[in-house]
């Protein structure tokens, strides 16, 4: 039995690089693949083959051209061949290697794509260029994306801001519902009596109930150049999410050379997502000069700025608006991405600028983002994530 079975271990092994190389003459397998084999690699070959691979003494296909029939035939391949999240990064890689964009404004190829927060991006950076006639459907596509990350973020994200919020508004004369038992046992430990096994608190700590004003003020400032599309995406949705918490104000300002305030949006983040326009240059200064002219209550306030710091503005203004905000008592958060791709490339004199004026930055994904808020908030040390350097 161990012949066969290892005659079938090299088997499927040349497969698999006949699979990956490509099946030239220069792929040194011999292996010729059949019936679903062969379309899989047929659907790889539309799109890693043809002239990126001129150089390398071999080519495999023509590519998917610009037919929008074998485009939609082609998405439709990749959807039964492979799982989605390999599907979302074929769909990534035929953009940017294809120039498939502009076929991305008719609606039949938006209802063959898999949904994802990149290509959400990728929608948003055509929005100007989109026919009416691809706006609903794209808009149902951007939808779908939105509630899922919703679904995904909301639960998480309200419970923590929550209990930030709570043990944010202790009080030291709290009433009986309102007293912190597990705090004022640790601050009393030195008052136990052991002949009673229990503590005397002299001091109360307590938090004041779950208000319905408004505890904490936050301004989300969102750079919406085209590098930073998968944070403005997640922003919005977070936005959206804070802005249901009756316990927070919540403004959200997005801003290239001009600014735009899409507070009033914020009950839909499609609608946010929708009056953003990625691309273009990137003034900081400018977006924190109106950040800063709407901060009423400083040390109830947190500023996120979302940027990957490239700022076409003035400099030395940018450092000290940040300055004189945190001066006030104001919270600032600098994160060079929301996403789950890690940090991007990014200023790094800024950055260094910044953290002297202990506003650090760095890149968040949306799983940590709540603990971020719930740190500045409760005004502790941020987490942040450890890159290893």
């Amino acid at each position: 039995m161990a012949a066969p079975e290892a005659a079938a271990g090299a088997e499927e092994r040349l497969r698999r690089w006949r699979l990956v190389l490509g099946g030239e003459a220069a792929d040194g397998t011999g292996q010729a693949l059949s019936g679903r084999d062969a379309a899989m690699d047929g659907a790889l070959s539309a799109l890693y083959g043809g002239k990126d691979n001129q150089g390398r003494g071999r080519e495999r296909s023509a590519g998917l051209g610009a037919s929008a029939p074998s485009v939609a035939r082609w998405l439709g391949d990749i959807r039964t061949y492979f799982p989605s999240s390999v599907v979302q990064v074929m769909q990534r890689d035929a953009i940017d290697r294809l120039g498939l964009s502009t076929l991305l404004l008719e609606p039949e190829m938006l209802e063959a794509v898999e949904a994802d927060v990149h290509l959400v991006g990728t929608l948003l950076s055509l929005n100007k260029a989109m026919p009416e006639t691809t706006k609903e459907t794209a808009r149902a596509v951007v939808r779908k994306v939105v509630e899922d990350l919703e679904k995904r973020l909301a639960t998480r994200t309200r419970a923590t801001l929550t209990g930030a919020l709570d043990r944010s508004a202790r009080i030291s004369r709290p009433r009986h519902h309102d007293i912190d038992w597990n705090r004022t046992i640790a601050a009393n430990l030195k008052h136990y009596l052991p002949e009673y096994r229990t503590v005397v608190p002299e001091r109360l700590i307590g938090y004041g109930r779950a208000a319905q004003s408004v505890k904490k003020d936050v301004i989300l400032c969102i750079d919406q150049s085209g590098s930073m599309a998968a944070s403005v995406v997640y922003a919005s949705v977070f936005g959206a999410v804070l802005a249901s918490m009756r316990s927070l104000a919540t403004r959200l300002v997005v801003f290239d050379t001009a600014v735009v305030d899409l507070t009033d949006e914020l009950d839909d983040p499609v609608d946010v997502l929708f009056g953003t326009q990625l691309g273009g240059g990137t003034d900081i200064n400018r977006a924190l000069a109106y950040c800063q002219s709407q901060i009423t209550r400083p040390a109830d306030t947190v500023v996120v700025l979302i940027s990957d710091l490239y700022e076409g503005g003035i400099r030395n203004e940018m450092l000290s608006r940040v300055a004189a905000m945190k001066a006030s008592g104001v919270q600032f958060v600098t994160l060079l991405a929301l996403s789950d791709e890690g940090a991007p490339a990014y200023d790094r004199d800024h950055a260094a600028a910044l953290a002297a004026l202990d506003a650090p930055a760095f890149a968040c994904t949306p799983d940590l983002f709540p603990e971020v808020m719930a740190a500045a908030i409760e005004k502790r040390p941020l987490p942040i994530p450890d890159t290893g350097k």
